[in-house]
């Protein structure tokens, strides 16, 4: 972890302010900035967040860390990031030059909507593929993986006869001009941990950091099978 650990930014001059550089700089490797900086570059390895695109938001508390714009997410360090007050929406830490997410308001839909803990968005093809092959949603039963994801509505995760339901909304020129309708999916599917954005990629979150990872990973996987069994002929859903 210590490859996210970076040179300080000015502090603020503020009488009683936290000095920004005491938002992101801290030698605990579970600090929402370098735990970015280190699961950015796992979704890098993985291909789910190349060229600059996709991102990642952590919630502690009533601040949420945020990735920044238009940077290569393998080299992010944490004094890349923004940090904002949830309640009032207002930065906290703006980094000098750059840019705050356009994932933003889409990040705070899942934080105000669902009390998640962490959101991820990323660009992975697979999620891209599936929102080809479906209309409204993407769906699939009788898989093992899918006992990874949650019920939501209700206390436990989903059984592997379940049917995991995930809806797919349309994309648009500027990313924050999902939000609407992100918040609409989220509203009509209340047991759905993620959306699907068509000819884009997908937006995840979870209770905290550590189980939107899973999830994340668990439905990339699902949809990646999906992609796969569509070749092959094979329905996603099993019939009985």
């Amino acid at each position: 972890m210590s490859s996210c650990f970076c040179s300080k930014s000015e502090e603020t001059g503020k009488q009683g302010a936290v000095p920004e550089d005491q938002l992101v700089i801290s030698d605990d490797s579970t600090h929402p900035a370098n735990l970015i900086c280190e699961l950015c570059k796992v979704f890098y390895n993985n291909g789910w967040v190349t060229g600059t695109g996709g991102g990642i938001s952590i919630r502690e508390g009533s601040k949420i860390f945020i990735a920044p714009s238009g940077v290569q997410k393998e080299r992010m360090v944490p004094d890349n990031m923004f940090v904002m007050d949830l309640e009032s929406e207002n930065y906290l830490r703006t980094p000098q030059i750059l840019k705050p997410s356009a994932c933003t308001p889409l990040f705070l839909s899942a934080y105000k909507m669902r009390d998640a803990g962490a959101c991820i968005h990323t660009h992975s093809q697979a999620a891209v593929m599936v929102t080809l092959l479906y209309d409204k949603v993407f769906e699939i039963s009788s898989i093992e993986q899918i006992k990874a994801i949650p019920k939501v509505t209700e206390k436990g995760n989903l059984m592997y006869s379940d049917k995991l339901v995930i809806p797919i909304i349309e994309n648009t020129e500027r990313e924050e001009n999902l939000t609407d309708s992100l918040q609409q999916a989220i509203k009509e599917y209340p047991g759905a941990t993620a959306v699907l954005v068509r000819r884009h990629g997908i937006y995840v979150w979870g209770e905290t950091v550590w189980k939107a990872k899973v999830y994340n990973e668990a439905i990339d996987y699902l949809l990646e099978l999906a992609v796969k069994m569509h070749h092959l002929g094979i329905p996603t859903v099993k019939q009985n």
